[in-house]
């Protein structure tokens, strides 16, 4: 543990349709743990292949899905998860969509934060939620232990969506500033690498070796090149079983609706400068001028 390093503490607990901060009250942290932590259609599922990738040397049969939960979904039940995870004898890689605030943070664990540009994340939301099917809906709104209203369909215009969004601070799920905003506030800790979506895109090969130095992994030049191949996005939709939530099945359209197009500024041609004018003036608001810099190209401050 670093000495004269202040570490975030819990401070309260998150509750909604989603999700349940509690059951990080009672996971059991490894030394060797990595939380990859996001706020949702940001690149959770592309890093957490990743990650799956360098834990298992470039295996072509890596069940990341399974081995990799939203630890704070309040689905399946808390008890459920936790035995999962005490039962893998590998090392874990967990995903949290929750604000440092929200959660129990480890000194001794390995934390990857990845973020996108809110508009990119938008979009992806949208097919995501407008191909969701009964299950899904029946997963969130019927479960018990449900928190606050239950999430209904989303419009057929995908600009209302996103400036329902924007002015609802992340509705209909949960607030977008302030998940960025936190990690941010962190982004200086030992244990924790700054990670975007747009830098992955660039160079997919020089940020995966980055991220396993920064893990403790160096795979070999073979290994790497059958990472690189198995992290691609045709690769992770033809083998969904693998790499997204019970295969899929809760979106119409399985695994390719899951792990979409992988594409940034396809909100380009449908919101007004107007529109882009207020979302850039929100973000450097909530987030301030560095913080919104990185967020809109993925450029560290020097």
């Amino acid at each position: 543990m670093d000495q004269g390093v202040t570490w975030p503490r819990k401070t309260r607990e998150l509750y909604n349709h989603h999700m349940d901060s509690a059951i990080w009250n009672d996971f059991r942290f490894r030394d060797d743990d990595i939380i990859i932590a996001t706020y949702g259609k940001s690149g959770t599922t592309w890093l957490q292949q990743i990650v799956g990738q360098l834990v298992f040397n470039g295996s072509a049969d890596v069940a990341v899905a399974e081995l990799s939960p939203w630890l704070d979904l309040r689905v399946p039940p808390a008890p459920v998860k936790l035995a999962a995870m005490e039962a893998q004898t590998s090392r874990r890689f967990i995903k949290t969509h929750l604000p440092v605030d929200a959660l129990v943070y480890s000194p001794a664990a390995r934390y990857l934060y990845v973020a996108r540009d809110g508009r990119d994340v938008v979009w992806s939301m949208y097919n995501h939620h407008a191909r969701a099917n009964a299950m899904w809906y029946g997963a969130i709104n019927d479960s018990p232990g449900r928190v606050g209203p239950p999430i209904g369909k989303p419009p057929e215009d995908i600009r209302r969506y996103f400036l329902d969004w924007l002015e609802g601070d992340g509705y209909p799920f949960w607030s977008f500033w302030e998940n960025v905003r936190s990690w941010w506030a962190i982004r200086t800790l030992p244990n924790l690498r700054m990670l975007h979506f747009a830098s992955l895109k660039a160079d997919m090969p020089g940020q995966i070796r980055a991220i396993g130095d920064f893990l403790g992994i160096q795979p070999d030049a073979t290994a790497l090149q059958a990472i690189v191949a198995h992290c691609g996005f045709d690769y992770m939709r033809a083998h969904g079983s693998q790499t997204v939530p019970l295969g899929g099945a809760p979106w119409d359209g399985g695994a390719e609706t899951f792990v979409h197009k992988g594409v940034n500024g396809r909100w380009r041609d449908t919101l007004t400068a107007e529109d882009n004018q207020r979302y850039e003036a929100m973000a450097r608001k909530e987030l301030g001028e560095e913080c919104a810099h990185w967020l809109a190209t993925g450029e560290l401050p020097r």
